[in-house]
């Protein structure tokens, strides 16, 4: 890493084209950025011990582990490190619980570059980025209403099993995925089910894609 560069950010993603795509934008739109990559959650977390980096940009979805668990583990570990969580899942399934976790920003994956650019800027000036529907989420979630829907009251690992249910994952899968034993998840499962008010994997699976929330 050279010694006179100004802006150091970690790409998280386990696209090379993603990747390769972020970097351009970010060297071309910010001036002295550079930027590093690394495409699993362990990667992140090695990365981040060895060097000093300015800024994080994470992909919520990483193979190894959950992007909220390596962003907890960020926040743990480094908490002065900013964290620009950068999804294709919408706002509304996940831009509350990153901030809330300690993220400093979300942008969706279909933003215009130029919007990327401001993120990355406003984050390394110490703010907090918030795009114009991740506001809107965030009024709707603060703002009480007894008719919000019954998924938004989940911790983070019984909403991400909950998603994994959705799309048709076994009880191994998603043990493997979430790193947990099959027991756990079962554990998990039947509390998904109680404060869901529902009986049975099929009737969440049917929540998940009535509500949209396996994209």
């Amino acid at each position: 890493m050279r010694a006179d560069v100004a802006i150091r950010i970690l790409i998280a993603d386990d696209h090379p084209l993603i990747r390769k795509g972020l970097k351009d934008i970010l060297v071309s739109g910010i001036r002295g950025a550079f930027c590093g990559e690394a495409k699993s959650a362990q990667e992140v977390l090695d990365q981040v011990e060895r060097s000093i980096w300015d800024l994080v940009i994470l992909d919520i979805s990483m193979p190894g582990r959950s992007g909220l668990d390596v962003l907890k583990d960020l926040k743990r570990d480094r908490p002065k490190l900013p964290v620009l969580i950068l999804s294709a899942h919408p706002e509304s399934q996940y831009g509350a619980r990153v901030l809330m976790a300690g993220a400093s920003g979300y942008i969706h994956k279909e933003s215009a570059p130029d919007d990327l650019v401001r993120a990355v800027g406003q984050v390394l000036a110490g703010h907090r980025y918030v795009s114009p529907a991740m506001a809107e989420s965030l009024a709707a979630h603060l703002r009480p209403d007894p008719g919000r829907p019954p998924h938004e009251s989940l911790s983070d690992r019984e909403f991400e099993l909950l998603r994994l249910i959705g799309s048709g994952k076994t009880t191994a899968q998603a043990a493997a995925d979430l790193h947990l034993s099959p027991a756990t998840i079962s554990t998990y499962r039947a509390r998904l089910l109680t404060k869901m008010n529902m009986k049975t994997t099929a009737e969440l699976m049917h929540y998940v894609i009535s509500n949209g929330l396996t994209g």
